[in-house]
């Protein structure tokens, strides 16, 4: 599988530790929108862009379905993160993820869940292969939202 550009991998490496002493500082028990929230400020504290409940647009069977998923946070435009406040994340959290990655063509996103005792077991990281490819194509801009976005 092919790996993200290094400056891509070091905005990871970012999500990563803040959500890291997040949870560490926090602990489980919040609402989800609460860690969403807190992630968001923390994240644009440090320097890097957070767009919350990004829409993104689907079409099926030639049916256009404007706003069909909302991104919990879009970092710098390129990272996926979905916030979760579960005693466990389930498979349906990576596919749901994953969904996302490919319709938004998004090279890299991460499941985060608070909810967990240790940060370790809540965190998930995806690769969408075809986005990097897509991404290295002069003048490729894939990406498919919609228009109702918080900053």
């Amino acid at each position: 599988m092919e790996e993200p550009d290094a400056n891509l991998d070091a905005i990871a490496r970012q999500i990563v530790d803040t959500a890291f002493r997040l949870h560490r500082d926090v602990s489980p028990g919040l609402l989800e929108s609460a860690y969403e929230t807190l992630l968001s400020a923390k994240l644009t504290a440090i320097g890097l862009h957070v767009a919350r409940q990004v829409t993104i647009d689907a079409v099926v069977d030639d049916i256009h379905l404007p706003s069909a998923f909302r991104i919990d946070l879009l970092v710098n435009q390129s990272i996926v993160v979905e916030v979760k406040s579960v005693e466990k994340t389930l498979p349906i959290h990576a596919k749901q993820l994953q969904t996302y990655l490919r319709l938004g063509q998004f090279p890299l996103g991460f499941v985060v869940n608070f909810g967990t005792a240790m940060f370790k077991d809540g965190i998930r990281r995806l690769i969408n292969s075809d986005a990097l490819l897509a991404s290295s194509l002069v003048g490729a801009n894939p990406h498919n939202r919609g228009a109702n976005q918080k900053d």
